[in-house]
């Protein structure tokens, strides 16, 4: 198979989830062997190749910088780029994170989906592994899986002691549709996690238009008032344990599908499109990126 590039620039704009502050983008189509990389237009262009020995920070996001230059929230448009067969591509941004849209991949994938890619006439170099790689947070159970394998495939499970969300597994293989069952499904986060990432300085741009909220216990109609403001939506006076969401539930398992979303953005980080088997339990961003860097030390 050849490299794909996108056949025109698309342009997109909005604010960050955890910065809040305004940002223009604008994908473009890039040489054979390019990759991707980010342009920071408002610091003179510097450039930020997508690959993991980039990243600066996990914190609820995944964030690369050269320098002085950051990128934050790269996951979703690195996600859109794979699973569309995207090789090479320009990601141009005058601020400091990437707009959160609705809080999945959708708008990017459904854009660049309508028109297709570009073959390029110069073979895929797909990222393959020799051996089996495997990393994990003992503190927190959590593994991730990478096997050799001819073609890419994921399979995930997510796994919260909640009543409401609990344990969750998606696959995902070759000629499964991108589009159409991974790229909608949005972010999410607990009801009770809100008020201490604010006071971390994160989710200053979030609400119930680009999140999904898991409810776990009833709130009392204090907390709620306080709540509704930073949601940005009038919400009942008292909240029954259940999913907050714009329009509700895409999927019965959209969180899921959503950490699906974030890992293959994040396994893209390994300079390529992958050509191998992973399977994940109870990943993030910190892990995702871990096996990256492992995947880059075994090529």
């Amino acid at each position: 198979m050849n490299q794909q590039t996108l056949k025109k620039a698309y342009s997109f704009n909005g604010h960050g989830l955890h910065t809040g502050k305004q940002v223009n983008v604008r994908l473009c189509p890039a040489p054979a062997d390019t990759g991707v990389v980010f342009v920071r237009t408002d610091l003179g262009g510097v450039q930020v190749p997508a690959l993991a020995t980039n990243v600066r920070s996990t914190r609820r996001s995944t964030q690369l910088a050269v320098g002085r230059a950051k990128v934050g929230t790269v996951e979703h448009v690195l996600s859109a780029l794979t699973g569309l067969g995207v090789d090479n591509a320009i990601v141009e941004l005058d601020n400091v994170e990437m707009p959160i849209l609705d809080g999945s991949a959708k708008l990017y994938a459904e854009a660049i989906a309508a028109d297709g890619t570009l073959d390029q006439g110069v073979p895929r170099k797909w990222v393959e592994l020799k051996k089996e790689i495997i990393v994990r947070n003992e503190k927190k159970g959590s593994w991730i899986k990478v096997t050799p394998a001819g073609e890419p495939g994921i399979e995930l499970t997510i796994d919260f002691p909640s009543k409401v969300l609990g344990k969750q597994t998606v696959t995902l293989s070759l000629g499964d549709s991108y589009v159409k069952n991974v790229a909608p499904c949005r972010t999410f986060c607990f009801l009770h996690e809100i008020m201490p990432q604010l006071m971390l300085g994160l989710i200053k741009g979030g609400d119930v238009n680009n999140a999904i909220v898991i409810v776990d216990k009833p709130v009392s109609r204090c907390r709620m008032r306080r709540l509704a403001r930073v949601l940005k939506k009038d919400v009942p006076e008292v909240l029954q344990p259940g999913f907050l969401a714009d329009g509700g539930l895409r999927f019965p398992d959209e969180c899921a599908r959503h950490k699906l979303l974030d890992i293959i953005g994040d396994m893209r980080l390994c300079g390529g499109i992958p050509a191998f088997r992973v399977e994940a339990y109870k990943a993030g961003h910190t892990l995702n990126v871990a096996a990256a860097r492992e995947i880059i030390k075994n090529l």
